[in-house]
């Protein structure tokens, strides 16, 4: 081995056990005790009296797949819509992937190639494995936007913009987004198609905050990948994903970040993931990214579906 090789390779083996030793010294990001946990998880409960009115709006039927836009009632009376698709070459009943966009996005992002989160790539590879997938606005994204006046969540100034132009916190569209989650997958059972034991999530940025959430009120969903979700933040108050950690116990987690992203700390990530999540069933990896992964994450995530689900 030539000097300079042997530099180079000296030089990613230290640079690998310096990451070590400082996310071990890093601390964890503090989370609320178990007891105020489960103190909060009556928030995303459901009134099941409310009725679905659960339909079929539209057929897209291709070559490899059948698509469905489906509107139901929301929990808060809102109608949410969304987008189910089945695999041709699957058979009845279909297992279930949940794809949950970020935030100021929407359930189209799922069907566009190279964008952001990769969406359109994620989406087709999962359907190429047999699964099927379902994609719904957050609440006061997309198509319910009707819900904010028909203004974007992402507030910009406007003298000619009404005073008031986000009626809801960000917690309030957390909840929401997963009490109509949970009642899309009540509509889904009355419909039959889908093994309801066999449901999981994909979620890009605040759709991966969200899974931290699903998995803690929602039975139904077996397992979650949870891509660069922020793990803490003031602005979140009762939805801090990190206090949400006490209920992922041994479901399958996968976490995919990005060392580059500014939306958290790598070394607190780590460390907080070592304290809270690390389980058999459980990983992180780590991406030399930013905030958009790029379609690098897609492989990983499909793998983690497939052995989990």
């Amino acid at each position: 081995m030539s000097h300079c090789v042997a530099r180079i390779v000296f030089a990613v083996i230290a640079g690998f056990f310096a990451h070590a030793v400082f996310a071990q010294n890093a601390e964890p990001y503090p989370r609320v005790s178990e007891e105020a946990f489960k103190a909060r998880l009556p928030f995303f409960n459901c009134e099941p009296s409310v009725p679905l009115e659960g339909r079929i709006v539209r057929d897209w039927d291709e070559d490899n797949t059948l698509r469905q836009k489906i509107v139901f009632r929301g929990a808060q009376g809102f109608l949410v819509p969304g987008y189910i698709e089945f695999p041709k070459q699957a058979q009845k009943p279909y297992p279930l992937v949940l794809l949950l966009h970020g935030w100021s996005g929407g359930k189209e992002n799922w069907y566009e190639d190279d964008n952001y989160i990769s969406g359109g790539e994620m989406r087709k590879a999962l359907l190429a494995e047999g699964y099927a997938v379902l994609a719904l606005d957050a609440a006061t994204h997309g198509e319910r936007s009707n819900e904010i006046d028909y203004q974007h969540v992402n507030a910009f100034e406007d003298p000619k913009a009404p005073v008031r132009r986000n009626y809801f916190t960000f917690a309030e569209i957390s909840i929401q987004t997963v009490k109509d989650y949970r009642r899309a997958l009540d509509y889904l059972a009355e419909r039959g198609d889908v093994d309801m034991n066999r449901i999981g999530i994909i979620g890009y940025s605040m759709g991966g905050m969200d899974s931290f959430y699903l998995l803690s009120v929602e039975p139904r969903i077996k397992m979650a990948v949870a891509c660069v979700p922020p793990l803490l933040s003031e602005n979140y108050g009762p939805t801090s994903p990190i206090d949400y950690s006490w209920g992922i116990g041994q479901k399958p987690f996968l976490m995919l970040m990005g060392r580059q992203d500014e939306m958290y700390e790598e070394a607190k990530v780590q460390a907080s993931y070592e304290a809270y999540i690390k389980s058999p069933n459980s990983n992180l990896i780590w991406y030399d990214r930013d905030h958009k992964l790029t379609a690098i994450y897609v492989p990983d995530a499909l793998a983690w579906v497939k052995e989990r689900l």
